[in-house]
């Protein structure tokens, strides 16, 4: 079995390390948590020094990052893992970040013997929790049989969608229809509110018509909607992935006036201090906005 490095623990990363541990995974783990790290190693992973260990005592590197910025970090450079490396080696991202990033990691792999596979995740932290992620991967036919392990060990479902790069182009499509469809649903029900309607009645209609949406059978009605905005997918994460999606389309010459309108929405409720809360808390920053008592559906009601 191959040794794994696996470099960020944050909510997401976390259970997916501690769910490659549980199936067994030779693991070597990296954070700047410390507290995490010490979770690791209770489940007996071994704590890597720093980026260029783990790259020097591991044949594949997960990392599991914020953003563009700290992949290409702990990619590039003398202290990095391409600098560190064995010939063959393969780092898998798990991030998502700016598609153009990982074209260009995938170009200094190949230039240091090592390969490139992303493999962002589907889902929310409570799915990485159980071990039931959603995998988009973008990756050679070979390499998509070597990481396969570990992806059917941190989840329940991988699409192998073509290569290098195309699980996170992937993976901001996908973001693109579940932010937009919060926003979506937030306005409908900041405007069900000013209406004076019964909620759970406006539900169930929405519930019956083609109106309805994952987001609102599924993420609403235990989150928002029972006043839990604890954070699965944050809005400042909703926000980033936002600037991704009109980045991209931008160099992709692709007109998309919505995803620019839900971008400012979701900057509008970072300015408001609303970033740190669950992207569905979106409602109540619109309702806040425009001082509109948050939606609530009353205790113990669950959709038909």
């Amino acid at each position: 079995m191959e040794k794994i490095g696996f470099i960020g623990l944050g909510r997401m990363g976390k259970p997916m390390a501690l769910n490659l541990r549980k199936a067994g995974f030779d693991l070597v783990v990296l954070d700047i948590n410390k507290q995490a790290m010490e979770e690791l190693a209770v489940a007996g992973a071994a704590l890597g020094k720093d980026v260029a260990d783990v790259a020097q005592r591991c044949a594949i590197i997960v990392t599991m990052l914020p953003s563009s910025k700290e992949v290409e970090q702990v990619a590039l450079g003398s202290g990095g893992i391409f600098g560190n490396a064995a010939r063959g080696s393969l780092l898998m991202d798990m991030s998502t970040i700016d598609p153009l990033a990982t074209d260009r990691l995938q170009e200094q792999a190949l230039a240091h013997g090592m390969t490139v596979v992303d493999a962002p995740v589907g889902r929310l932290a409570e799915h990485a929790d159980r071990g039931e992620s959603l995998f988009m991967v973008g990756a050679s036919d070979a390499d998509f049989a070597r990481v396969k392990p570990l992806l059917d060990a941190m989840g329940t479902t991988t699409y192998h969608c073509g290569p290098v790069g195309a699980g996170g182009r992937t993976k901001l499509v996908n973001n693109y229809v579940a932010v937009t469809l919060c926003q979506v649903n937030a306005e409908a029900l900041a405007l069900s509110q000013r209406f004076g309607l019964d909620i759970t009645k406006t539900l169930q209609v929405l519930y019956g018509t083609s109106a309805s949406n994952g987001q609102l059978r599924m993420n609403f009605p235990n989150k928002v909607l029972v006043g839990d905005t604890s954070p699965g997918f944050t809005i400042d994460l909703a926000h980033k992935d936002m600037s991704l999606i009109v980045s991209a389309a931008h160099a992709a010459k692709v007109p998309m006036p919505v995803a620019a309108a839900v971008h400012e929405s979701f900057s509008l409720a970072r300015a408001g201090q609303f970033g740190g809360i669950d992207f569905s808390g979106i409602a109540d920053a619109i309702c806040h906005f425009a001082q509109i008592e948050k939606p609530r559906v009353p205790e113990g009601w669950k959709p038909a």
